[in-house]
């Protein structure tokens, strides 16, 4: 399945029926009264979130939904039938919005949500309900309403606590399969993980928490240069990141160089995104010469003056693995009361009933 996480869909509500014009007709009443029946209501366009959807490559072929029309009501006071509802299904983090005026319609976050998107057209009434002293015989009755029509936008924002990001080949899906169960693909080359990957990490410190492997950034990801981009917005919803650094990239001459330049590109791409709290974590210890990059960043950090809380790691042989786990516990404590630790994964801390790599 390909990971699809834009959308564009025109949605139409169904019309109200017409209301029905009729007289009483029966034997021995020759001239019996109004009795013309109500349209019925015209269908709903609903949203619902599915916890089954991961992408929303479903609505990439289908682009257009409408909803039935009412039926017309009828005589001896029978209302008309009401349109069929069109449910379309999403999944959690999808942002909908107007895709004429950009105004933001819902922000679907939780799981089982159920929004009605576009509004079915009322019926209209029969002649029965326009029945007066002075109007005993009334020989109109209303039109339905007619339905909305909206061009939406959707956009999908994963879920998770934890998003990882770093340049590319830093070993971020490395690490993903390390601390969770998720399976992403690993090579020694960049740009390895062209799609998001999602894993649940289970600790003996509590809940499990959800980390997302962000594909990697490069200088100019703001902009479009690379992947950065199209999946900067996977971590916007996160509540702390995991600035991954290889240890053997890190300049002699400039040891925090990385550091700042991937956090100019979230500056850039959004001011909140860099406010996020980071944990910086230099992988690769177990390389040759990465004890030496590690003391250059240390005494960088040091001379900076600046707040980087950082950790040195192997995602390989997995050493301090289980320290970072603990610092990201921590990290959550402090700092996060997302959606998705509110919701679905206390009920699902079993990976086989959540899969933990999502695509």
């Amino acid at each position: 399945m390909k990971f699809i996480d834009e959308a564009l869909i025109t949605v139409r509500s169904g019309d109200g029926g017409r209301g029905c014009v009729s007289f009483r007709r029966e034997r021995f009443i020759p001239k019996g009264g109004p009795d013309g029946g109500d349209g019925g209501k015209g269908g709903d366009v609903i949203f619902t979130t599915a916890s089954q959807k991961r992408t929303l490559y479903h609505l990439q072929y289908k682009k257009h939904y409408k909803a039935k029309n009412g039926q017309g009501g009828q005589g001896n006071q029978k209302t008309g039938r009401g349109g069929d509802d069109v449910i379309i299904d999403i999944p959690p983090g999808t942002l909908v919005s107007d895709a004429d005026t950009g105004e933001i319609i819902k922000d679907f976050t939780q799981p089982d949500e159920t929004f009605i998107i576009a509004h079915g057209g009322r019926g209209g009434q029969g002649n029965l309900r326009f029945k007066s002293s002075t109007n005993r015989v009334p020989r109109f009755a209303q039109p339905g309403e007619p339905g909305q029509t909206l061009n939406l936008k959707l956009d999908l924002k994963l879920l998770a606590d934890v998003g990882i990001m770093g340049f590319p080949n830093a070993g971020k899906s490395t690490l993903i399969s390390v601390i969770s169960s998720a399976k992403p693909k690993v090579a020694d080359y960049p740009f390895t993980t062209l799609i998001p990957n999602l894993g649940v990490v289970k600790t003996d410190m509590g809940e499990p928490f959800v980390v997302a492997d962000i594909p990697g950034l490069i200088e100019g990801a703001h902009t479009g240069a690379g992947l950065g981009i199209q999946f900067l917005r996977h971590i916007e919803r996160t509540s702390i990141l995991i600035h991954l650094i290889d240890a053997l990239d890190i300049d002699p001459d400039n040891p925090l160089s990385r550091y700042r330049a991937i956090n100019s590109e979230l500056a850039r791409y959004s001011p909140a995104l860099s406010e996020k709290p980071q944990v910086v974590v230099l992988n690769k210890m177990d390389m040759p010469g990465a004890d030496v990059a590690a003391e250059l960043f240390e005494s960088a950090v040091k001379d900076s003056k600046e707040e980087i809380d950082f950790i040195c790691i192997s995602a390989v042989t997995g050493k301090d693995i289980d320290k970072l786990k603990i610092k990201i516990v921590q990290y959550l404590d402090l700092y996060q009361k997302s959606p998705v630790r509110e919701n679905s994964f206390q009920e699902n801390q079993d990976h086989e009933n959540y899969p933990a790599n999502l695509f």
